[in-house]
């Protein structure tokens, strides 16, 4: 049998989890998972491929022939059980879970336990089996359990709300969201996720706290003539936008910009922040030489964003010709709150 590892989340990597599977496993292949678990396995120089879709839709597309068992590093034991439960409720035919955080392997939904106790043994780890039953959300509901009071809550990688109980509750439908239990959400979040389209609530990505834990690894400054990437408030749609000609990237929001400085940090992409002052704290942020983040003096981030989106002329551009031009078109608008250009 081969033996393929599906990486889910940066602090696989951050933790050390990753090296000592592979070590341990020897994989055949590595597949990482998500958006902020692929900066860390580039930061690891851990050679990976990289697929932009939650784990339970790679697991589902590979046969038992190639091994596959998914890896994983939660923030709490219960928020270990409850994604283990909802990606095998998902991938609906057996998954291995190998949790760092417990240091258990759990078998789910009659998977192959046989092979989950060899993986157990050559880590040192527990095993155990588990059923997804009844994991899944009700109606047009979703119970987005293992959170910690005070967190953020995202859906599809939009801050919502707040937690204010293990288990925040949402509906979504009609194009509205409402609290059920648990979150108190924020008006300005939920308006971005109505914009971009509310999701089903059974297939929606959602998760609480902090996206990534440790701080980014930076690079020197890459090329300063190219493309300039948009990102309006989806920061986990920024490895779609990023190419080899990418000069820079316009981030529209406090948490986007956030995002957008640690994802491209390593990767010596500069960022022109447009914010606001709303920011909910998920990541540490920075950013590499280069980059400048603005706040927004008496409007939205949204709207100056947008507006300075659309004026962004045709053809490759030189970075720091245009970042010079916004600040001084813009002047009178908007407060220069890091400046990270050579001068």
């Amino acid at each position: 049998m081969n033996n393929t590892m599906v990486i889910h989340g940066p602090e696989a990597f951050d933790s050390g989890d990753v090296e000592r599977a592979v070590e341990s496993l020897s994989p055949s292949r590595i597949i990482v998972a998500g958006i902020m678990g692929r900066t860390a396995a580039e930061e690891s120089g851990i050679s990976c491929e990289f697929i932009s879709v939650p784990p339970s839709l790679v697991l589902r597309h590979l046969d038992r022939g190639e091994g596959p068992y998914l890896l994983n590093h939660a923030k709490t034991p219960e928020s270990a059980r409850v994604f283990g439960a909802i990606v095998a409720a998902r991938t609906g035919n057996g998954v291995i879970q190998v949790e760092g955080r417990t240091r258990s392997v759990i078998t789910w939904d009659g998977g192959d336990a046989e092979y989950a106790a060899t993986i157990a043994a050559s880590l040192g780890f527990s095993s155990e089996t588990a059923s997804s039953a009844a994991s899944g959300p009700t109606g047009w509901t979703r119970a987005i359990r293992g959170c910690i009071p005070g967190e953020p809550v995202f859906v599809n990688g939009i801050i919502i709300g707040t937690a204010t109980a293990p288990s925040a509750v949402i509906r979504m439908h009609e194009n509205r969201v409402t609290a059920i239990e648990g979150i108190v959400l924020k008006p300005h979040g939920v308006e971005k996720l109505i914009r971009h389209g509310l999701p089903d609530p059974a297939t929606a990505w959602c998760k609480s706290g902090n996206i990534r834990s440790a701080g980014p690894a930076s690079a020197g400054r890459g090329r300063h003539l190219g493309e300039i990437a948009v990102i309006d408030h989806a920061g986990c749609d920024l490895y779609n936008h990023l190419g080899e000609e990418t000069c820079g990237v316009l981030s529209i929001g406090d948490d986007t910009t956030a995002v957008c400085g640690h994802i491209c940090a390593h990767r010596g992409i500069p960022v022109f922040g447009v914010t606001d002052g709303d920011a909910d704290g998920i990541i540490s942020p920075s950013y590499c030489e280069g980059s400048v983040i603005i706040h927004a003096i008496s409007e939205r981030d949204d709207d100056l964003g947008r507006e300075i989106a659309e004026g962004i002329p045709g053809g490759p551009h030189r970075w720091d010709d245009w970042v010079q031009q916004v600040l001084e078109d813009y002047e009178g608008r908007i407060l220069v709150v890091r400046d990270l250009r050579c001068t």
